[in-house]
């Protein structure tokens, strides 16, 4: 893992999410509708739900906003059904894109994820296309400016509690763990008072891919902007090293 940061993308992502926090409240809302569907309103009882909730403090969602989620869809028996999808394909010279989407109308969201690859000269491919090139892991990242404290402390403080691997980049720690153990180790951190920049399960490339080509760089911003802009896309994963 080490050499390779995410955090300046992340933090990127955020600046980008500040002048459009609409979107990301309503991801964030519905992975809590969907969250709560499948394990109850009870944080305690629900370790997805608890993992939703501290992705929404991460972006600063209020508290009486994530409350309110929670009782409307604890609350409302007519709530919208949300399903999950996932769409695979590819972007200028075989990049890899996945991309992770709830909805209430799959024949929507696949129009608009098929649009948005092929405005920018790539193609939606067959389910299992390119999921073999990531590993799907938890991963968090701490700004080294949030932490004051040891970095061997905080090593030895994830892996006890079950990560896999811990590394140090220039501005951040990166921790990863396996799908399983990610909510143990982030709830691990969390009762420290660590504070975390990012913390979610993902899907980390096994190698990245360079764009030389200005017009490449400009069709892949293009299929990424097209899909950030889309409410039904929850999450997009690429190998494009930015």
């Amino acid at each position: 893992m080490s050499g390779h940061s995410k955090f300046a993308n992340i933090k990127h992502k955020k600046e980008k999410n500040d002048a459009a926090k609409g979107k990301i409240f309503t991801i964030i809302g519905r992975e809590i509708a969907v969250a709560v569907k499948e394990g109850g309103a009870d944080p305690e009882n629900n370790s997805k739900l608890r993992d939703v909730i501290a992705k929404a403090k991460a972006n600063n969602m209020p508290n009486d906003t994530i409350d309110r989620g929670i009782k409307k869809a604890a609350g409302d028996a007519n709530a919208v059904n949300y399903v999950s999808v996932t769409y695979e394909g590819y972007g200028p010279n075989g990049s890899a894109i996945i991309v992770d989407a709830l909805t209430d109308n799959k024949n929507r969201t696949a129009a608009n994820v098929r649009n948005a690859f092929t405005k920018g000269s790539g193609n939606v491919g067959a389910q299992g296309c390119v999921s073999f090139m990531f590993d799907k892991k938890g991963q968090i990242i701490i700004d080294k400016e949030e932490y004051d404290g040891d970095a061997d402390e905080l090593m030895m403080m994830a892996l006890d509690a079950g990560a896999e691997d811990f590394s140090e980049e220039e501005d951040s720690f990166e921790i990863t763990t396996s799908p399983e153990d990610f909510s143990a180790v982030r709830e691990a951190l969390e009762n420290e008072n660590i504070k975390m920049a990012s913390a979610e399960v993902t899907m980390i490339p096994q190698n990245y891919v360079t764009l030389t080509d200005e017009e490449d760089i400009k069709r892949m911003n293009r299929i990424l902007d097209l899909l950030d802009e889309d409410d039904d896309v929850q999450a997009v994963y690429h190998n494009w090293d930015e």
